[in-house]
């Protein structure tokens, strides 16, 4: 029996290497193929691979190959490169990205990677002999596609908008990456959005106080993730799993706060609480990602992806933290002087952090507009926070959350034109198509409430959020948008005033480059 061959793309991201892992231990019955930058940290880190296979490592680009393992060397960006990587497959598991912080300041890469690369996927995948309907493509999103969902709206799943936050290039791309599949004639795909994962890296970035306190999270763990993306290659061709979005994340035991979650974390490391080391007004109150999954249960019946809790994770947390690290939480929780003295360089390094250019000290010191207004709404809002345990926001017990409306009767089995017309004239637009054969993967044509014309299938409009591409940013457009799109409303009109009139043209990452 022929053995079936794996595309791995991303290998070596938090995700990818677990999947990877997982999959070394199936090498008996699969062949593995991957596409790897030629960097000194991949080299490292699959040279013992190569030599378990009997592969003799190289310098720069180029193949090796041996023992079922293939690595091409080279670029994702680069057709010929990826036409390699998918020639003779029979599955692509794509967990390649380039990811914030470091999207933030080079959208150009972030668009290459996560649309450009994305696309030449598809496109390799359609040359393949027969190659739409016997290869296999499981690709990942994120998220972060749907921006903040605040309270009020905390609680999502597929189908809600999507709303890339202000300045969120890496959300932007993946948005385009992910329509390329949806709209591919690829007929084994589904796009999995992938939570936050939780890693226990140092992490320390001024885009932790990107993101709201209250912040409600479905997270992850790289180990459950990953060895839920290898349980794909167990679903078989005839499932209903196939031409599907699905939120991936551990379920109702990896949600909390994000206020509990940084709380947690000083703990370990003992420096008692988050409200010792920095100033509540780093911290933003809108524009970021994160929210709990009404329905991430859906994916896990498929793949059985959920395994660790937050309980787990800290647990994890506690026993990667270096000896050093250790002696001085140990230190910490024994003698409160040195606690103390911890805290106070800890808080001079978290000031140091909100005081770079991506800071949210920074922009307010500075006055820095489009990034207050974007995060704060304006300076009078931000100037009004109060110290830490003064009017705290609702987080105990969970306030209610507002299902959405997805703008056309989602209880009917089978969904008519009629629902097609209804759901378009609720985002703003028409459906322009008079004639449609009652299959959600034709593609018919729209206009949205800006008078631009677009193709997409159903099934990419009404089930999965998206929308009008060319009203996707960049530039950001929203409170324009809103006015027009009752669909998209819901998700802006919580935590925006209508009143409000921002516009962030493509250029406006610039502000934070050196």
């Amino acid at each position: 029996m022929k053995r079936e061959k794996i595309f791995l793309a991303g290998a070596s991201g938090s995700m990818g290497f677990e999947a990877f892992k997982n999959l070394w231990e199936k090498r008996d019955t699969y062949d593995i193929v991957l596409l790897q930058r030629p960097s000194k940290k991949n080299k490292k880190l699959f040279k013992k691979y190569e030599r378990k296979c009997g592969i003799k490592s190289i310098t720069g680009n180029g193949i090796v190959e041996g023992k079922g393992l293939k690595i091409v060397w080279g670029d994702a960006t680069n057709y010929d490169d990826v036409l390699e990587a998918c020639n003779g497959i029979d599955w692509c598991l794509c967990t390649m990205a380039f990811i914030s912080p470091a999207a933030d300041h080079n959208p150009n890469m972030a668009k290459a990677v996560n649309t450009t690369a994305i696309q030449y996927i598809v496109k390799a995948i359609e040359s393949q002999s027969n190659g739409v309907k016997h290869i296999n493509f499981i690709y990942i999103g994120t998220v972060a596609e749907t921006g903040d969902r605040l309270q009020s709206i905390h609680m999502g799943r597929v189908g809600d908008p999507l709303k890339p936050s202000i300045f969120d290039f890496y959300a932007v791309t993946k948005i385009n990456g992910e329509r390329a599949v949806l709209e591919s004639n690829i007929k084994h795909w589904v796009s999995l959005r992938q939570t936050f994962i939780m890693t226990t890296d140092n992490m320390l970035d001024p885009i932790m106080f990107h993101q709201p306190i209250d912040s409600f999270m479905e997270n992850n763990t790289a180990r459950d993730a990953g060895r839920g993306l290898i349980n794909c290659l167990d679903i078989p061709d005839n499932s209903d799993f196939w031409r599907r979005v699905y939120n991936m994340a551990g379920g109702p035991v990896c949600r909390c706060k994000y206020y509990d979650l940084l709380n947690k974390s000083m703990e370990i490391n003992g420096l008692g609480s988050i409200e010792a080391i920095t100033e509540r007004n780093w911290f933003a109150l809108r524009n970021f990602h994160m929210q709990y999954f009404e329905d991430s249960h859906i994916l896990n019946e498929y793949i059985h992806n959920w395994g660790d809790s937050m309980e787990d994770y800290y647990e994890m947390l506690v026993k990667s933290s270096p000896w050093y690290l250790k002696l001085i939480a140990k230190l910490c929780k024994k003698f409160p002087k040195i606690q103390k003295k911890v805290q106070e360089a800890t808080y001079k390094r978290m000031k140091e952090l909100a005081s770079t250019k991506n800071g949210t000290l920074h922009w307010y010191e500075n006055k820095n507009n489009m990034r207050i207004s974007a995060f704060y709404k304006d300076y009078e809002t931000y100037e009004s926070i109060p110290d830490w345990g003064v009017d705290m926001p609702q987080m105990k017990p969970e306030p209610e959350s507002l299902r959405l409306d997805h703008g056309y009767d989602e209880s009917k089995k089978k969904i008519e034109l009629d629902d097609l017309q209804r759901a378009a004239e609720f985002r703003g637009g028409k459906c322009l198509s008079i004639e449609w054969d009652g299959d959600i993967y034709t593609t018919l044509k729209w206009k949205c409430a800006f008078n631009h014309e677009f193709e997409a299938k159903p099934y990419t409009v009404i089930k999965a959020g998206h929308w009008c591409p060319k009203c996707l940013p960049p530039p950001w457009n929203y409170d324009k948008i809103a006015k027009k799109n009752p669909f998209f409303a819901q998700i802006w009109y919580p935590n925006h005033d209508k009143a409000e009139n921002n516009f962030y043209s493509e250029d406006c990452y610039m502000d934070i480059l050196d």
